[in-house]
């Protein structure tokens, strides 16, 4: 039996899914074909129209026994393929050419601000305000890689890094060089909270996120002890202020720090202090979209403003949800999670589509609009050519994502993790490692409609380098959203070569390796490698973009129930060689917009499996332009792996419709007049490999074109 997705069903079906406990794995049903697996999950995880993620509904407060675990930083691995490879680029190449770049001073500084704080170095403070915190991310990277691979120049580095960080503090936990080397020099603004757009608070929490994975990484302390110290700071600097300072929490990592801190340490007091500086934004007078404190937090329903800012707050709020259990958190966390995924998100998984706005644009109360940029626009706006879509956007709704995934133990969240990963983060840095954007636009065309602030080519350094070291330390740490644990049961959310060992609080040590070449193919093999002989479950994520899948059991095939949480649930007394094998189909296919998506309005796109695709000018004849490329809707898609390409990816070709070129110079409007396409055989690729090879046209989203009168292969798988 085969389910396919159908959106028009989605609201009748989304009701059907609540709370319950995952079903155990049923023998075989007499007679089944090789590779049947009814997935039932389309009844309880009905696709949006996207085909992408689980329901919409309005939900309920997570049930508290579904919560689950992070592993250990080091607890899991990637061993080999897809995600293995971009681990070693990045710890061969990212993040020693990012110290290289972090501890010199050729295009700014961010380790010699520390010295120079310290008061080791003479000289001037020189960058942005958050230098401190994009350095602070490049050190979580290199932890994460060393716990990995042990390599003992780039512990040397860290423990470089650290020393400077710790000589800087101040006496009484202040930790923010900017402010510190100013009050040093008795230049203007070196005191604390004076600018509230000065980053102090971003900058701090990514200090105390860093010192948590460095502690468990390494054992060592200092860099922890540092982040103690400045906490405290703040616990004395916010216990008798007015709720306006709460107004200098821009860019609000410092409430997943905290959280992060709590964890490490145990101590409460810092998940206090968070709840309290969270409940301080309530008070706020005259703030405005783009830092969202227009309305206080109970009252928003919207993603809006500052894109990064907006995601750190969400993941900062749900954080304080998890370890809180403040149930006045989870109706706004939904809320603006579905206002994202419904009308804000694009099919890439990229966010935050504004240069430059204004928020609540339209609003009748025009004292409430307030300039915005780098940020969430109006429902259904998502431009292509001038997409901003900061990385940084996409990996702060991967942190959100996450927590929201660690409440609930359901799948749609990790299906957002998943194709962000693969889409809107990868994106950002080049194949080799050591290039980047700022921005991932859907489009590009030459020459643009306008002027715009960031390049359309990958570059060594952008003046705003946030996004290379938060993309860094994503990558490197890929492998701690592949598994999670609760009681009893590990749960197996992303499919990569990789190792993981951990421990069951109700079944004990369980060792698992994992073999595939997912996303190029659907088949994933686990196997029990070590099990203390208690009963416990596994469970398999199953996407929402699979639209049929296998499952096997020591070679049995299985038909199990899916759970309502998206997951396929084995529950058993494992043994050491125990063998899973899941093989999810991967058929191309072609996606549609909502028609309110006036940039995508009668276009398709492809995907295939977790990857978005796009169509490059390097595979388009001499003098064709992208603009000029229609998919007839009856295309036939194949996909076939390429080697030679772009370090290896998956193709996929048809044969599509090439439209006469025509001169529009001094034209917006003309006579229409009908022409009809020539067939085109076309090569697209995976959209993260997008400009790799020389500078050209760009597009994901292609016209429906009329339908081709050749007959077609048959899809390939």
């Amino acid at each position: 039996m085969m389910i396919r997705p159908d959106h028009r069903c989605a609201a009748g079906l989304a009701s059907v899914r609540q709370a319950g406990a995952p079903a155990a794995v049923k023998p075989a049903l007499p007679g089944p074909r090789p590779g049947r697996l009814a997935v039932f999950a389309r009844a309880y995880r009905a696709l949006t129209l996207i085909a992408l993620l689980s329901p919409t509904a309005a939900r309920g407060l997570p049930d508290p026994s579904a919560r689950v675990e992070p592993l250990g930083v080091t607890e899991a691995r990637w061993t080999r393929g897809f995600w293995a490879d971009r681990f070693a680029i990045c710890s061969n190449e990212t993040v020693p050419a990012m110290w290289r770049l972090m501890s010199g001073t050729n295009y700014s500084q961010y380790l010699e601000n520390f010295r120079i704080a310290a008061g080791t170095t003479q000289g001037r403070y020189r960058g942005a305000p958050f230098n401190d915190g994009d350095f602070y991310k490049w050190l979580e990277a290199a932890c994460l890689v060393f716990g990995t691979t042990g390599n003992p120049t780039l512990r040397s580095a860290i423990d470089e890094s650290v020393d400077a960080i710790a000589r800087a503090q101040r006496a009484d936990g202040y930790l923010h060089t900017p402010v510190l080397v100013r009050a040093l020099r008795g230049e203007p603004g070196g005191t604390a909270f004076e600018d509230r757009n000065n980053f102090e608070l971003y900058n701090l929490g990514h200090l105390m996120t860093a010192a948590c994975v460095h502690h468990q990484v390494t054992g060592g302390t200092r860099l922890l002890d540092v982040a103690r110290q400045a906490a405290d700071f703040l616990e004395a600097a916010f216990r008798d202020s007015p709720p306006e300072a709460a107004r200098a929490s821009v860019c609000p990592s410092h409430f997943m720090g905290l959280v992060d801190l709590r964890r490490e340490t145990g101590e409460s007091r810092y998940l206090e202090l968070a709840g309290r500086l969270f409940a301080m934004r309530a008070d706020i007078t005259g703030g405005g979209d783009d830092n969202q404190d227009r309305l206080p937090f109970a009252e928003q329903t919207e993603a809006v403003g500052h894109a990064v800012r907006a995601n750190y707050l969400y993941a900062g709020a749900t954080d304080l949800f998890l370890e809180s259990g403040d149930t006045a958190l989870w109706g706004p966390i939904e809320s603006v999670w579905r206002n994202l995924i419904e009308r804000k998100l694009y099919l890439t998984g990229g966010c935050g589509a504004l240069y430059d706005g204004a928020s609540p644009d339209g609003a009748r109360e025009q004292r409430a609009i307030t300039r915005v940029h780098q940020a969430y626009g109006r429902n259904y706006q998502l431009p292509n050519v001038t997409a901003h879509n900061e990385t940084c956007a996409s990996i702060g709704n991967i942190l959100w994502n996450w927590r929201m995934f660690l409440a609930t133990g359901e799948a749609r969240f990790m299906d957002l993790i998943e194709l962000t990963l693969h889409n809107a983060v990868l994106s950002g840095v080049s194949l080799g490692g050591t290039n980047f954007f700022y921005t991932n636009p859907l489009r590009v065309t030459d020459p643009l409609p306008a002027e715009l602030r960031w390049s359309r080519t990958r570059v060594p350094y952008v003046s705003a380098f946030c996004c290379p070291p938060n993309v860094a330390r994503t990558v490197a740490g890929t492998s701690r959203y592949a598994y999670a644990r609760s009681a009893d049961t590990l749960w197996v959310n992303l499919y990569g070569g990789s190792t993981v060992a951990t421990t069951l609080a109700a079944a004990g040590r369980v060792r698992l390796s994992q073999e595939t070449e997912y996303p190029w193919n659907g088949r994933v093999r686990l196997k029990v490698d070590a099990a203390d002989g208690s009963e416990f479950a596994i469970k398999l994520r199953l996407p929402g973009w699979a639209q049929t899948a296998a499952l096997r059991l020591n070679f049995r095939p299985l038909e199990p129930d899916p759970g309502q949480d998206g997951y396929l649930t084995l529950h058993r007394r494992w043994q050491p060689g125990d063998i899973i094998e899941l093989d999810l189909s991967m058929e191309p296919r072609l996606i549609e917009s909502h028609p309110l998506v006036e940039e995508t309005f009668n276009q398709l796109a492809v995907k295939r499996g977790p990857l978005v695709y796009c169509l490059e000018s390097a595979d388009l004849p001499e003098g064709a332009k992208i603009l000029d490329v229609t998919l007839p809707p009856d295309i036939r898609l194949t996909a076939r792996y390429d080697r030679r390409l772009l370090g290896g990816v998956v193709v996929i070709e048809g044969k599509a419709g090439l439209r006469p070129s025509s001169d529009w110079t001094g034209r917006l409007y003309r006579e229409f007049k009908s022409e009809p396409a020539k067939p085109l055989p076309i090569r697209l690729v995976p959209y993260y490999a997008w400009g790799n090879r020389a500078p050209g046209e760009m597009t994901v989203w292609m016209p429906c074109g009329l339908q081709m009168p050749e007959p077609r292969p048959s899809v390939g798988k």
